[in-house]
């Protein structure tokens, strides 16, 4: 199973975060670039998806009638989960999708309700530190000034009783000696009922 977890970056095959979802109920929070919940669906998954952006959900529904799979859409705010029951959901994944979000601790409560109990919710975003940088590799930002650091995500996800289980810093495969890790990968489970 092909999961995007970011470009020129390893993806699920190497990573093996999701695990087996053949049979299970997938969660994809916001579209990525390349739309995970396709891969889902075509591994056995009832695939979901959430994205406030409708454009997004009409590509979506496109790929996913061409690929012959079928992806459940929701057109909303990323927290608004208010279609999926408690304790519905096998796997949730956000991939690059929760960059400029407002309420990222609203989003971590909403995740942890629809998921059952000890599943992974799985994140990749720009790794913080790369934040900081353009792309010349010049310091333009303070640590923690465009993107939470790492100690603010670690704080927003255990407050919202997650526990990591994995966290991974990725490399751009192109270069050779980064100076900064580009992506970083969590996954998260959740704790308690």
């Amino acid at each position: 199973m092909n999961i995007w977890y970011g470009a020129h970056v390893p993806d699920e095959t190497e990573l093996r975060l999701c695990g087996e979802v053949r049979g299970t109920r997938v969660l994809e929070v916001g579209i990525a670039p390349v739309p995970n919940s396709i891969s889902f669906a075509k591994a056995g998954a009832k695939a979901i998806v959430l994205d406030p952006d409708a454009a997004r959900i009409q590509s979506l529904r496109h790929a996913a009638e061409a690929a012959d799979v079928r992806v459940e859409c929701h057109h909303g705010d990323l927290a608004d989960l208010g279609f999926a029951t408690s304790g519905s959901v096998d796997l949730a994944v956000a991939s690059h999708s929760l960059a400029g979000l407002d309420d990222l601790p609203r989003l971590l409560r909403q995740v942890h309700r629809v998921l059952k109990p000890g599943c992974p919710f799985v994140v990749a975003m720009q790794h913080p530190v790369a934040a900081m940088f353009g792309s010349d590799h010049c310091a333009q930002y303070a640590y923690g000034a465009i993107s939470p650091t790492f100690a603010d995500l670690y704080m927003m996800f255990e407050r919202s009783n997650f526990h990591f289980d994995q966290v991974i810093e990725l490399n751009d495969d192109r270069v050779r000696d980064p100076l900064t890790p580009s992506v970083l990968v969590l996954r998260a489970r959740k704790q308690g009922s």
